[in-house]
């Protein structure tokens, strides 16, 4: 792998080298390495991009890598993913793309993920994007996650977006049933004239069901952000959304809630907030030596930590 693949991998990641374990490595929009184990399959779909992975009944302490890097300018990729998640496993999926564009077309990727897990499984996970190049293409992304929950089983999704994409819209939807619980955290930062748009849809259809959505953002210079979330409550359960952003220079950011109440015993909540760094906060960091700048990147730090 060159030098351009392997800072991607870093990034999005947090790989040295081809990992351990199951892995499947896409590369400028064709299978560039994979692995399975005794527990998990990765089959190539005949109908269409993307690949199934399939994890047995009873799977404990493994793990799955499947990054995405694209290093052409012009390229655009679409895959379609579906994951199997057997009863009582519990597994972590690494997942995320990274793109390098120094040339004066447009990259995208687009990654429709599809979940479903089994009876009380438990499945963590991680999604980093990132972009880079210092030529004048975009770098765009617009992953689209659902999610299958069965009786009893847990997943909690990591996203992070930071650095280097121009335009994003983030869709992740969800069918809960009893005992199920999905917990989203996402992180967004945005710079420049980039574009962010979050769509949440859960249906929370179960009685015990839960769904835990939060999101923390930094809209800076002139960039735009905007949050949607959907919470139906169908039966007795309990939804949670929250939408925290910070905004400076001319940046814009938008939040719209929407819950649904269909059942007596669903619980549902959503709390928003939307504003500057605190003067007191940065002046704090100031007296201690810090400028202006390196106090506010501090705070940041801490806020999408």
């Amino acid at each position: 792998m060159d030098a351009i693949t392997m800072n991607l991998l870093k990034e999005v990641a947090d790989l040295d080298a081809l990992p351990t374990g199951a892995y499947n490595l896409r590369a400028n929009g064709k299978g560039a390495g994979r692995n399975t184990t005794a527990n998990i399959d990765i089959v190539t779909k005949e109908d269409k991009p993307g690949i199934d992975i399939i994890i047995k009944p009873g799977t404990k302490k493994e793990s799955v890598h499947i990054p995405v890097i694209i290093s052409e300018t012009g390229l655009k990729d679409l895959v379609y993913n579906d994951f199997y998640i057997g009863e009582d496993a519990d597994v972590v999926i690494i997942a995320g793309c990274g793109i390098h564009n120094c040339g004066g077309s447009l990259s995208q990727h687009d990654g429709i993920h599809t979940f479903h897990v089994g009876k009380n499984a438990k499945l963590r996970y991680v999604e980093k994007h990132y972009g880079e190049g210092d030529g004048l293409g975009k770098q765009v992304m617009n992953p689209t996650t659902v999610v299958y929950l069965e009786e009893g089983a847990v997943m909690e999704m990591e996203t992070t977006q930071i650095a280097g994409i121009d335009d994003t819209i983030r869709t992740t939807k969800g069918e809960i049933k009893a005992g199920g619980s999905l917990v989203v955290k996402e992180k967004i930062m945005t710079t420049g004239d980039q574009k962010a748009i979050t769509n949440f849809e859960v249906d929370l259809n179960g009685e015990g069901s839960a769904a835990n959505l939060i999101s923390r953002s930094v809209a800076k210079d002139h960039s735009r952000q905007e949050f949607n979330s959907d919470i139906r409550g169908n039966a007795p359960c309990a939804g949670h959304s929250e939408c925290d952003a910070i905004i400076m220079d001319q940046g814009w950011v938008g939040a719209s809630p929407k819950l649904t109440a269909a059942h007596i015993d669903a619980a549902l909540i959503h709390e928003a907030a939307i504003g500057k760094i605190a003067g007191e906060q940065l002046d704090k960091l100031m007296t201690l030596g810090l400028s202006r700048e390196e106090a506010e990147e501090q705070i940041i730090n801490g806020f999408l930590s």
